[in-house]
């Protein structure tokens, strides 16, 4: 199973996609609405079906990404349906098992944290998805929500440390840049509850935490019982002059056969050398040549006023470019997907 762990660090969430290699199915396990466009941009480069999104919980922290996957890919949206939430086309209880090409996750209840967490189990055992209900060396607060020490105490010895030491936990949050952890290790040093830690011991230490409630508890449950729909979120608009996908490395990109069609409407910048400007590649007849380790003296020689399309050989170097002209403050700017090595592929006029 391919796993690809992200972080949020607003609200230091962790979200996780998985995927099957072999079909490419995959799942979303806790998106951050926020973060939608890098991990729409990770599916999107690996070529990955997502199924569905699993939250683990009704979030405090963050307003949760479901809604807009379902918008984008098609997904459903899978919630506890202790929660009696709206927009859930899958409503998770104990035992249920979530398939995805080759690989599963079982869904096991431990709450606590709030009355609705879940966590998933992988069907080898090797991992876990734990949410908020064991963190590393920690365990989710449990005062709100009808959340209960005592509850979630028994749901982590049943059914979590019932898994196998080496199983790898995966959490919902960590404040400390934490990644992960075992099962093995929890049980001997988690902080809360590890080691010959009794029930009481665990209802002393959670009941005397004196946290301040979530700053977005307000915002973000309503917002979380509906799966994320309606929630608005404060982010750039999508560019109105042409369809540029931003790639998981935060690189904005327009595909050729878009610039074939518009050539006369934007500006386009060829930042390779005179050689290569005049070499076997070629070049657009529409291009001006400013070599890339000349752009920032150079830029009072591009249009602003127009979209600026920047091109080299196979796309890195016109990455970069574009990324310094963002920086520069061209607010209408991309790159050229596959430079020319791509363009001269499918078989465009220079």
């Amino acid at each position: 199973m391919v796993i690809r762990q992200h972080f949020d660090p607003v609200s230091s969430t962790y979200s996780y996609l998985l995927m099957d290699p072999a079909s490419r199915e995959a799942v979303l396990v806790d998106p951050v609405l926020e973060q939608h466009t890098r991990d729409a941009a990770l599916i999107r480069e690996l070529g990955a079906r997502l199924l569905c999104t699993l939250d683990t919980h009704c979030h405090a922290d963050h307003i949760t990404g479901a809604w807009r996957m379902k918008e984008a890919f098609g997904s459903v949206i899978g919630l506890a349906a202790a929660y009696g939430a709206e927009n859930v086309d899958l409503p998770l209880a104990h035992g249920m098992v979530v398939v995805f090409g080759g690989d599963a996750l079982e869904v096991r209840a431990t709450p606590g944290h709030t009355a609705g967490c879940l966590s998933f189990v992988s069907a080898d055992r090797r991992c876990v998805f734990t949410g908020d209900a064991l963190l590393v060396r920690s365990a989710g607060r449990t005062d709100f929500q009808q959340g209960s020490a005592s509850q979630l105490f028994h749901s982590i010895h049943t059914q979590l440390f019932s898994l196998p030491g080496d199983c790898v936990v995966y959490p919902g949050h960590d404040y400390e840049g934490r990644t992960s952890s075992t099962i093995g290790e929890e049980r001997r040093f988690n902080s809360r509850l590890g080691g010959e830690a009794t029930e009481q011991d665990f209802v002393g230490y959670m009941e005397n935490l004196g946290l301040p409630h979530p700053k977005l508890l307000d915002v973000a449950v309503p917002a979380n019982m509906r799966c994320g729909r309606g929630a608005k979120v404060a982010a750039p608009p999508a560019p109105a002059w042409g369809p540029v996908v931003e790639t998981y490395a935060g690189v904005p990109e327009i595909a050729p056969e878009w610039l074939e069609q518009h050539r006369d409407e934007v500006e386009v910048v060829d930042v390779r050398s005179q050689a290569e400007f005049d070499g076997e590649l070629g070049h657009l007849k529409e291009a001006k040549l400013v070599p890339l380790e000349e752009l920032r003296t150079r830029m009072d020689e591009i249009a602003w006023s127009r979209p600026v399309v920047l091109i080299c050989q196979s796309g890195k170097r016109s990455a970069m470019a574009a990324t310094i002209l963002r920086k520069a403050g061209l607010p209408r700017v991309a790159n050229l997907a596959g430079g020319m090595v791509g363009w001269r592929k499918l078989g465009l006029p220079n």
